[in-house]
């Protein structure tokens, strides 16, 4: 079957991609922005990628075109494949029907942490010999690739709260019929596609309702939100996580590098690891607990962890220069903004920290979360905000009362030399985007060097 891809260069999409090769197809796909790491993982699949949205890419016809999350009506390529009547699913449903048919499906949902918590859990899984299939939003370290079929029934799935194309406007994590589900956290996102935060807290218990009652569902004792949810009707045993819950952490260590893992108040092993931050222990407690519901021990788990290596662009140190430290960094939330800082500070104690961040999410795009972005920085010694032209909101006048050193730039040439000029021995800098922040990281890392 030829299958071809409607907005290839997603992690999620490529991930499809992935499979689709590996379950023998031939796979062609298309995209506005065909660019590395994506498009180097694709073409070393032996994936044939196209630039743009053109009709030509679906002549002749493929047998079905996987149409992605981005796409919108308009789109020439969607046009002409709506015009022929060509046959088209979404990404989502073709993973339901064609991958998770009669597997034993553990997702990770929540604002925050899937993708962090799904490498986890599959490492987990994987360090126990349980050869999972996955299919993550981003590249775990452990594996080098963002999605594979596995050898077993057991297959990990990041669940996101997204909807799923033009034509399908539930969530991803709808389709997914998991047994074991793990709820993160609940906070308001995706402000391009959900009016608040009772929206999203809706399509969760969608989710909630395919999980059957011998599943388990795991989450947060304190996410009220998640409260909410729980409480609109669940079906399945729970378990809690965190300060009152069943499962908790003892911290050996302030920046959560070490900690033991306690259930029901009994030690169940340590973990001690190269992640930090309070928001990657919390990862961690329901990595182990949906890995013992399939029969991995949460002592296994633990040393399991102690060989984690995060996914690419969490915290992903890459490169220290004349004892600057850079790091890339996914956080585009001023949750997650401030719960990384947390961790970096912990680690590093009085050293300089440097946050460079760009609001480049939808949802910040739209000012969804202006009012916490400037407390999320508490934890830095000096942030650089980029404010590039046609913002829509005045980011200057949102960090005008910064509890930190701040200045908000419109250049990234601008942002570079700020950082030079205070950069020195022992400074932390911390990239944070959910895109590619136009190359910053390279050109800072570049200039850098060029001082030596």
């Amino acid at each position: 079957m030829h299958i071809h891809i409607l907005g290839i260069c997603g992690t999620f999409m490529g991930s499809l991609a992935l499979l689709a090769k590996e379950l023998g197809h031939r796979v062609t796909g298309s995209d506005a922005n065909v660019y590395p790491p994506m498009s180097t993982q694709l073409q070393e699949q032996g994936i044939e990628l196209l630039q743009g949205y053109h009709p030509e890419h679906l002549k002749p016809a493929p047998d079905l075109v996987v149409v992605g999350n981005a796409l919108s009506r308009g789109n020439p390529a969607v046009e002409y494949m709506l015009d022929v009547g060509l046959p088209y699913v979404s990404g989502p449903q073709w993973l339901a029907e064609h991958v998770l048919q009669g597997r034993w499906v553990l997702a990770v949902a929540g604002t925050h942490g899937k993708t962090t918590t799904s490498s986890m859990l599959a490492w987990i899984l994987e360090y126990a010999g349980m050869q999972p299939g996955f299919l993550i939003g981003g590249v775990p370290q452990n594996f080098g690739v963002s999605a594979r079929l596995g050898e077993t029934d057991f297959f990990v799935v990041e669940a996101d709260e997204y909807d799923s194309a033009f034509f399908d406007k539930r969530s991803k994590c709808v389709h997914y019929r998991p047994r074991t589900t793990v709820l993160n956290n609940l906070e308001f996102d995706h402000a391009d596609i959900f009016a608040d935060l009772a929206a999203i807290e809706l399509q969760f218990h969608h989710l909630l309702r395919t999980v059957p009652s011998n599943g388990l569902v795991i989450y947060p004792a304190r996410e009220e939100a998640l409260q909410r949810v729980i409480a609109k009707g669940c079906w399945t045993p729970v378990q809690t996580t965190g300060a009152d819950g069943q499962w908790q952490a003892c911290l050996i260590q302030e920046d959560g590098s070490h900690f033991a893992v306690l259930l029901d108040g009994v030690e169940q092993g340590v973990v001690q690891w190269s992640l930090t931050g309070l928001h990657n222990v919390a990862n961690a407690l329901s990595a182990l607990a949906a890995a013992r519901h399939v029969g991995v021990t949460a002592e296994h788990g633990a040393q399991a962890l102690a060989e984690f290596q995060n996914v690419k662009r969490r915290m992903q140190k890459l490169a220290c220069v004349q004892g600057v430290t850079v790091y890339d960094d996914f956080a585009h939330h001023p949750t997650a903004i401030a719960s990384t800082l947390d961790g970096l500070r912990k680690q590093v104690g009085a050293q300089r920290i440097i946050a460079v961040i760009e609001p480049r999410s939808n949802s910040m795009k739209l000012g969804a979360h202006r009012e916490g972005l400037a407390p999320s920085t508490a934890d830095a010694d000096q942030v650089f905000w980029y404010a590039p032209e046609g913002l829509g909101w005045d980011l200057a006048s949102t960090v005008a009362h910064a509890p930190v050193p701040t200045q908000v730039c419109s250049t990234l040439d601008e942002i570079i030399a700020g950082v030079l000029a205070l950069a020195q021995p022992d400074t932390q800098v911390v990239i944070m985007s959910n895109g590619g922040f136009g190359g910053i990281h390279t050109q800072l890392i570049e200039a850098l060097e060029a001082m030596q």
